[in-house]
């Protein structure tokens, strides 16, 4: 039986949504995967156990293998293009907060002007530091990170808190630039586009994107505890929801036959 509509409305305002995404585009695949990881090193990197050390420093290097691969940068700097025209689009909307929006615009403006300070080597500190090289080359051996297989490593760990806490801030400053940017952009995209109401008949919800719309990021929000989460296939013109029943960790989850109200929101 579908939930209804005002029912769940309500119960995402009082319980707080859970909320799903899907990227539908390789630029949305990789900022996801910088935001994810930055937050797990920010976290980790305050955290005084040296188990929390380590956490920081696989994130850290889980981020440079990232912005490795391409120019992230260039990437980066072309979205806060995007997202500084659509902002400024807005200006020309009735009822707009324009003061707030000159806030955000800004901020936007000024992550520019990091990246373009950093210029297109800022993470070759990282990349030319000996000991986060070694690590990183023995992190793809299982357990290659071991007191004998490092230890400068295993010293670096049993050094006072704030001597570590230290150095994780100085290499992540290093890497700010582009993740605050990243943050900064997701963020927007999530705020700025309002989700709809939608109802999966059966448990299936298949959605054709519109010509020229482009969206980089489907967003599915449901109530929490209700047992049932979505698995979300997407192509080039269309994406399909399947809201499946959770089963445990020992069992393959069975798909919901009912009606599901849930809200979707096009980024």
């Amino acid at each position: 039986m579908a939930t209804p509509p005002n029912e769940l409305q309500a119960s995402l305002s009082t319980a707080g949504p859970v909320k799903f995404e899907q990227p539908l585009t390789e630029r949305m695949r990789t900022f996801l995967r910088i935001e994810l990881l930055h937050r797990q090193a920010r976290f980790h990197s305050e955290t005084a156990a040296e188990s929390s050390s380590r956490a920081a420093v696989a994130n850290l290097l889980e981020i440079l293998t990232i912005l490795n691969r391409g120019d992230i940068r260039a990437e980066v700097m072309n979205e806060l293009d995007r997202q500084s025209e659509i902002l400024t689009s807005f200006c020309r909307q009735p009822g707009v907060d324009l003061k707030r929006l000159e806030v955000f615009i800004n901020e936007l403006r000024k992550l520019q002007e990091g990246l373009i300070d950093c210029g297109p080597k800022l993470i070759s500190p990282l990349k030319e530091c000996d000991f986060l090289n070694n690590i990183r080359h023995r992190s793809s051996i299982p357990g290659g990170t071991c007191m004998f297989d490092l230890p400068d490593y295993a010293y670096w760990l049993r050094l006072p808190y704030e001597e570590r806490s230290q150095e994780l801030k100085g290499w992540l400053e290093i890497i700010c630039p582009i993740c605050d940017a990243v943050e900064q952009v997701l963020w927007l995209m999530r705020e700025t586009n309002e989700p709809t109401k939608e109802v999966a008949t059966n448990g299936m919800h298949q959605h054709n994107i519109e010509k020229g719309s482009n969206p980089n990021l489907v967003r599915v929000l449901l109530p929490k505890g209700i047992g049932i989460y979505p698995q979300i296939s997407a192509g080039k013109h269309r994406f399909t929801i399947r809201f499946v029943n959770w089963q445990g960790t020992n069992e393959r989850p069975i798909q919901v036959e009912e009606n599901i109200s849930f809200f979707l929101a096009l980024c």
